[in-house]
């Protein structure tokens, strides 16, 4: 059997707030969002003058004004403070196990913990430990740096996807867990809804982990002997940054003659995430949609048809088009108005792998030779037939994202294209709470 750390796995040192405030302390991932300015006010009103996880973060509303140096200088110096003033409780060495109860009712499970990113890669076709489920675009990790390289704390928003069906790893442990007293229980800010955390520390309940990581690794590896033990659902970019911190971290302790030893166990080589399993019922998937504008419709739709050795037909109406799609992994609805008359074509495919992975590539190559053509994503059904009504675009109503294929999806085709799912709605998304020693 191996050992937590030959899967990648450490157990972390966990800094909690003494007398924790959830409802202040606690805001959600910096990357939501980020065209709305009134939320991030509302939060700061809501913790004005109290100790907060918004202290130590940059909203990526942010990210463009001209003040971001002052603020990631503001955000140094108030880590720094409450490592100081004695705003954290003592060091909690082991997991958390939480269960996060959503405004929509859903209850969804989680573990905090340590990864080594000499386990993680995001490039394509890796066959590390942990891999990436979208295309990383590498623009996005140099402001990100910015904002780790050198900071006391880190916060994790990172969600880790484990394909655990038999639902062993967190479902078992909450069992043995969530009798004691939990370190941690409240409401979240802002239809957040509430969160509680166990803690995972005791030789029994770690030898449990243990046993359960090894169990789902050995299902999750191939005859090249890799393992696919983790996907990235959540903060893709931010995990790209903290392996990107830690590569140039290495270097440099490289030339100041750090040995093995040093290297294994330097702070920065970890981060800290949630994992959570792809098959937990409170974990919903959704897929985000298409719009196209200033496309010839019917052009496209031929070509995906023949790319994707689709059959169309056309349907009466927005609601049985929205039925026919959801029947199917591998049905695609298109939405367009031409010439005054409104159109829903059906196009079924026999796909196997996840419908977008196929999908996407197709478009991007057809696009290529239409230079006045814009593509953006949207969320729900509501908005791929109201902007399907306007003249100038096209709206591509895409399936439900099959969990099943999730996983053998990215082992054999890579990461998946951007944009291609959202896990739950916005307010669903990972609150800040546990922090972690980071640059000394």
């Amino acid at each position: 059997m191996k050992t937590l750390e030959q899967l990648g796995i450490r157990i972390p040192q966990i800094l909690l707030p003494k007398n924790i405030d959830i409802s202040s302390w606690s805001v959600i991932a910096c990357d939501q969002y980020t065209q709305d300015r009134d939320y991030w006010k509302k939060v700061e009103e809501n913790t004005k003058g109290k100790a907060s996880t918004l202290n130590l973060i940059l909203p990526e509303v942010y990210l463009n004004d001209g003040d971001k140096a002052e603020r990631i200088a503001k955000i140094r110096q108030t880590m720094k403070s409450y490592l100081d003033q004695g705003i954290f409780d003592n060091e909690i060495n082991g997991f958390i196990y939480l269960e996060r109860k959503t405004a929509f009712g859903r209850v969804r499970k989680g573990l905090v913990a340590q990864i080594d990113l000499e386990s993680y890669e995001w490039k394509p076709f890796s066959k590390a430990n942990i891999r990436a489920t979208e295309a990383t675009i590498i623009d996005r990790i140099p402001p990100r740096k910015e904002i780790r390289k050198g900071a006391p704390l880190e916060l994790p928003h990172i969600m880790l996807l484990v394909n655990d069906k038999d639902k062993k790893l967190l479902e078992g442990i909450g069992e043995k867990v969530s009798k004691k007293k939990p370190l941690y229980q409240g409401e979240l800010m802002s239809n957040g809804g509430s969160i509680t955390g166990w803690e995972v520390s005791s030789n029994q309940e770690i030898e449990y982990l243990t046993q359960a990581l090894n169990e789902i690794a050995q299902k999750n590896s191939s005859d090249d002997g890799s393992t696919f033990l983790f996907a990235v659902g959540d903060g893709n970019h931010s995990l790209a940054t903290a392996k990107a911190v830690w590569d140039e971290h290495k270097e440099e302790l490289i030339k100041k003659g750090a040995d093995e030893n040093q290297l294994k166990n330097d702070p920065v080589r970890f981060a800290l995430i949630e994992i959570v399993n792809i098959y937990d019922q409170g974990l919903t998937f959704e897929p985000i949609h298409r719009v196209i504008f200033n496309i010839k419709s019917k052009d496209l739709i031929q070509e995906l048809s023949e790319k994707l050795q689709g059959s169309c037909s056309q349907l009466e109406s927005a609601e049985e088009l929205e039925k026919a799609v959801k029947e199917s992994w591998a049905n695609f609805g298109f939405v367009f108005k031409e010439n005054g008359i409104q159109n829903y074509i059906l196009m079924k495919t026999q796909i196997k792998e996840l419908a977008v992975s196929r999908l996407q590539p197709e478009i991007d190559n057809f696009l290529k030779s239409c230079p006045d053509s814009e593509i953006d994503y949207i969320h729900g059904s509501q908005e791929v037939f109201r902007l399907g009504s306007q003249e100038n675009a096209l709206t591509i109503l895409l399936p439900p994202i099959a969990k099943d294929s999730f996983f053998d999806t990215i082992n054999g085709r890579g990461p998946l294209p951007r944009k291609s799912f959202s896990m739950g709605e916005a307010d669903e998304k990972r609150f800040y709470l546990e922090c972690r020693r980071l640059f000394s």
